[in-house]
């Protein structure tokens, strides 16, 4: 049985990105592309109406890219406990009140049973010093958090 990863928008907007010429984005784009083509296949892989909502604004030729990318992603709606757990993340002061997207994405993928939650959000997402709060609200409300990580620590060893 493959395990559940839910991609969130970042990783979506960097598969399908022109090559940036900031380095560190263009390494991550690079790392994108390969888990896309050779670490995906071993997942089994979700994204939400958020995701849906977030990857169709901007350039309509970056929108289309884009919605291609998810054609076969298997979509997760954005259930009442989703939002009441995004809700308590923000509350419980786990996730900045600004921040409410990312709350409601670690939330879809938490009460959906996702194994990880793959991201470049460093900022509010996969912030190391965001985590523990982030986890302890999660199981607080009955829930086990999935492993939130980039693509780059998710590739095969």
């Amino acid at each position: 049985m493959k395990s559940k990863v839910y991609i969130e928008t970042s990783v979506i907007s960097y598969l399908v990105a022109r090559p940036s010429r900031d380095l560190l984005i263009a390494a991550n784009q690079q790392v994108t592309q390969e888990w896309w083509q050779n670490r995906r296949p071993k997942f089994d892989v979700y994204v939400s109406q958020l995701v849906a909502q977030e990857i169709n604004s901007g350039d309509a030729e970056a929108v289309s890219k884009r919605q291609q990318a998810v054609t076969d992603c298997t979509y997760l709606d954005i259930t009442s406990e989703a939002v009441n757990l995004a809700e308590k993340l923000i509350e419980q002061n786990a996730i900045p009140r600004q921040a409410a997207e990312d709350a409601l994405h670690i939330a879809v993928a938490t009460v959906s049973g996702m194994a990880y939650l793959l991201t470049w959000n460093f900022r509010h997402i996969a912030n190391a010093a965001l985590r523990a709060n982030v986890e302890l609200v999660c199981r607080l409300n009955g829930y086990e958090p999935p492993v939130i990580c980039s693509p780059m620590e998710l590739m095969e060893a």
